[in-house]
């Protein structure tokens, strides 16, 4: 069995392990773990969100405070919507290192300029159902150069996605969060996994 096949199934089965699940993924080289994160469907993403209950992410060990203000770190995403569900969170430092900035980045050339850039400020909430929030409610003040023109969430469609919503994530393992979408208070049935990419 592949180590691909051996994460997937200790993700995958109805009762999930959350520390098998975690040592498997850390187990497989960077490009898998991207694979297997993007192979995981929206149930099994329900059942991992509620398998890491009590396993809070930290903004710290998102984007260290040591990497320093506005140095990009990417997450690979994988959504449970039953369209474009690849997609990535870009992440980095704010300029006092007390918050993180970051957008969503969509892979579809022609849906990114209808739908994005989709930005958020995200910080910890220990007293969340995650332990970090993205919030897309507020807007960062700056960016790296390269990423897209700072909008709001009433930009375009963007008001039918992200205005309103703050996420939630909870830690799988070093690399792999699992999040939960709330919108105005509210849960809702929408979950995604992100798999960092370890920064050159």
């Amino acid at each position: 069995m592949s180590q691909i096949s051996a994460t997937l199934d200790a993700l995958t089965i109805p009762q999930i392990d959350r520390d098998e699940a975690a040592g498997r993924f850390e187990e497989a080289a960077p490009r898998d773990r991207i694979e297997i994160t993007e192979s995981i469907d929206g149930k099994t993403q329900a059942r991992l969100w509620e398998a890491c209950e009590g396993h809070a992410a930290t903004i710290e060990e998102m984007v260290p405070a040591d990497m320093g203000a506005l140095r990009p770190v990417t997450y690979h995403g994988k959504n449970s919507l039953p369209m474009f569900t690849h997609f990535q969170k870009r992440f980095c430092r704010s300029d006092d290192g007390q918050e993180l900035w970051g957008y969503n980045y969509q892979p579809t050339t022609w849906l990114a300029p209808l739908t994005g850039p989709g930005y958020f400020v995200a910080y910890d909430s220990p007293d969340g159902p995650g332990g970090v929030a993205v919030d897309y409610t507020r807007i960062p003040t700056g960016k790296p150069q390269e990423w897209p023109e700072i909008h709001d969430n009433t930009y375009r469609l963007s008001r039918f996605i992200y205005n309103g919503m703050i996420d939630y994530l909870r830690r799988v393992s070093e690399h792999l969060l699992i999040g939960r979408a709330t919108k105005d208070g509210q849960n809702l049935p929408n979950y995604f996994l992100l798999c960092r990419e370890d920064p050159s």
